[in-house]
């Protein structure tokens, strides 16, 4: 079944830095799905009518559009039961959630305050000028004075990650032996900053560190393997 996924690209239809899609992505990977890749930039939106929707990821899967990445994890687990659970059985819908919930109010903003000005440089002409009118009227100030100081203010970030230490050391995944769906939701912020940005948010002696260098491992390295922004 013909499968196809609408994920965000910069400049480079090579570097697809949305988080959500990224979880859309691991997610199919988890499954052992296969998905052709259609980038999708900002200025875009009349490409993704068909769907009713204005946004990345939109999954379609046969005669289906799925849009939202959460809506795309659920679609995948009901779809494809016979294929590994992206939640560990239906008790891990619930859990997963919260890992979601705190990844978008609290770790996802905490990346962005960091890079924002980094995705910038990385998109395409058109995209530029929707992007800096969109995000400095969020911010509240230009996208350059929003990343000033980071290399003082990433240890404040490192901190809003303690709750994810504290669950590693105990296993290898957030999923425990073999990672989740709770993994990739968290692990797409991570890959949206490597994709655009070569600034560092974690140290190499953190736990967290570990996690990501396992999960850029997976799929045979698939995340590793993808396409970033020059050094």
């Amino acid at each position: 079944m013909a499968r196809t996924l609408f994920e965000l690209v910069g400049a480079d239809p090579e570097i697809r830095f949305s988080p959500y899609c990224w979880r859309a992505r691991m997610a199919l990977l988890h499954k052992g799905l296969d998905a052709e890749i259609r980038p999708w930039r900002f200025i875009e939106r009349d490409a993704l009518a068909f769907a009713g929707h204005d946004k990345v990821p939109v999954l379609v899967d046969g005669e289906r559009a799925v849009v939202d990445s959460w809506a795309i994890a659920l679609d995948l687990e009901e779809r494809y039961p016979d294929r590994p659970s992206l939640f560990g059985g239906e008790g891990g819908v619930g859990p997963t959630r919260f890992v979601a919930a705190f990844a978008d109010t609290v770790i996802m903003p905490g990346i962005a305050g960091l890079i924002v000005a980094d995705i910038w440089h990385a998109l395409d002409e058109e995209s530029r000028g929707y992007f800096r009118e969109t995000r400095e009227k969020r911010f509240g100030r230009k996208l350059e004075e929003v990343c000033e100081g980071r290399e003082d203010r990433v240890e404040g970030f490192r901190k809003l990650l303690q709750p994810v230490r504290v669950t590693l050391a105990e296993r290898p995944f957030i999923g425990g032996e073999q990672p989740l769906h709770a993994d990739y939701v968290l692990f797409g912020g991570f890959m949206w900053a490597r994709s655009v940005s070569r600034f560092e948010l974690l140290a190499e002696d953190d736990a967290v560190w570990a996690w990501r260098e396992r999960m850029l491992d997976l799929f045979e390295g698939y995340a590793r393997k993808s396409k970033r922004v020059a050094a």
